[in-house]
């Protein structure tokens, strides 16, 4: 039999940021603030951890690579967005809008394992401190990335290649500011049970895997901290996994708010708004919680800024 192209659709259409001529420049304007302060923030992270010896440990190893996550996580939404505002063309390639598909699902679960491993290296060394180094050893850390970077390359990669397999009619508008696996298949018309019961079965896995390990670990952690007699302990534990805590719950607090927004709400608008703040806040607001809450991480800016 000879292979046949089944989707007929060159270009999707994307939902506009605003109807506003008058407001597109400042929208511009908010969005390019938004995307230089997360590639700062992030990028100022990294070359902190590099260059001072003492962030050379397992918890700033993995706190480097989030923000590199999360340095490529907005480069894969937000550039096409202000290209968009500024020649006010919606429109996406077929080929555009599946490469944004793959890499908004790779670093979206990218950053789930990063959060679920930093969770556990804070279990490691808060209820086994005696044996931590042995523990969190560079082998097992560089393994867990890896394991982290072939898992999420896989799920990416099933989901590109079955969305390949989807046709389209006539309606190719995506009620999203970017292509979203979920989104395409909805404006789908043929089958699409294979694609829901692999985005079902996969979400939860890469999903809820790594948030009851972060659950775990935290669990583990107060209960260790509860039998400590000082207060001085208690708050430096607190202290060191404040920052954590907060990124986990901006991080799925926004992320689940997308998905409850898309499933109770009827209004395309607002629920590509609550996907925009788990896209772009999240990574912006990452390195503010990181140094705000850590004096290492606010000394080694602080000598880089020297």
């Amino acid at each position: 039999m000879e292979p046949r192209n089944r989707t007929s659709v060159s270009e999707f259409s994307l939902l506009a940021l605003t109807e506003d001529l008058e407001l597109q420049p400042l929208l511009f304007s908010l969005f390019l603030s938004i995307y230089l302060f997360t590639v700062l923030g992030n990028l100022l992270i990294i070359l902190a951890v590099s260059s001072d010896a003492h962030l050379h440990t397992p918890m700033y190893f993995f706190l480097a690579n989030l923000s590199f996550t999360d340095i490529c996580f907005s480069t894969t939404t937000i550039p096409n967005m202000l290209v968009n505002l500024q020649t006010q063309n919606q429109s996406i390639t077929y080929a555009g809008c599946l490469t944004q598909v793959f890499f908004v699902l790779f670093f979206s679960s990218l950053e789930s394992f990063l959060l679920g491993v930093m969770a556990y290296d804070r279990y490691a060394a808060i209820c086994h401190p005696l044996t931590y180094t042995a523990i969190m050893n560079p082998r097992l850390c560089g393994l867990l990335i890896l394991l982290s970077l072939s898992i999420t390359t896989v799920d990416a990669l099933i989901h590109s290649l079955i969305v390949l397999n989807l046709s389209f009619c006539t309606d190719w508008a995506i009620p999203y500011f970017f292509c979203e696996v979920v989104q395409i298949i909805k404006i789908a018309c043929s089958d699409t049970l294979l694609n829901s019961t692999f985005l079902y079965l996969a979400a939860t896995i890469l999903g809820g895997v790594p948030l009851s390990g972060i659950i775990f670990s935290y669990t583990q952690i107060v209960s260790s901290v509860l039998r400590m007699s000082s207060v001085g302990g208690k708050y430096k534990v607190f202290s060191t996994c404040g920052s954590h805590l907060s990124v986990v719950s901006l991080f799925y607090g926004t992320g689940l708010g997308t998905y409850i927004s898309a499933a109770f709400t009827h209004s395309s608008r607002k629920t590509a708004v609550a996907s925009m703040i788990y896209t772009m806040v999240t990574p912006m607001m990452n390195p503010f919680i990181y140094s705000l809450r850590n004096r290492d991480m606010k000394r080694a800016l602080r000598n880089i800024i020297r």
